[in-house]
């Protein structure tokens, strides 16, 4: 009832730029935080940014200063741009969001996941 479908993963080299996005569908009362997580191979699932309803940021330290996470509360939708891109940046990509499912008279809470999409840093 509620899917995430992200967009904008590829391949860019050493020092480029990516903008991911994430689109909520379905039937959302509300949107609590959005996030990106991402995973490399061999590695386990990091957390990457997140940002609060009120658009309260918090990044993972190897990402300071070259990510920035915003949001569209009108369009449901979360993003990732991405400068300033390393090879160890490259990984597959999950969206995250904590969404309220339904009417104001009936909902649940869940936590939903998008597919996933690669990014790949290499010249």
């Amino acid at each position: 009832q509620v899917q995430l479908v992200e967009s904008g993963g590829g391949l860019v080299q050493p020092g480029g730029s990516l903008r991911l996005s994430c689109a909520a569908s379905g039937s959302i009362f509300s949107i609590n935080a959005m996030g990106w997580y991402r995973q490399a191979p061999g590695k386990e699932r990091e957390l990457v940014a997140r940002i609060t309803s009120g658009g309260g940021t918090n990044y993972a330290d190897s990402v300071k200063g070259r990510f920035t996470i915003s949001r569209d509360n009108a369009k449901n939708t979360v993003y990732l741009q991405m400068n300033s891109l390393k090879p160890e940046d490259t990984a597959v990509y999950y969206c995250n969001a904590g969404i309220y499912n339904g009417t104001y008279y009936k909902k649940l809470y869940s936590d939903y996941w998008g597919q996933g999409t690669q990014v790949t840093v290499s010249s």
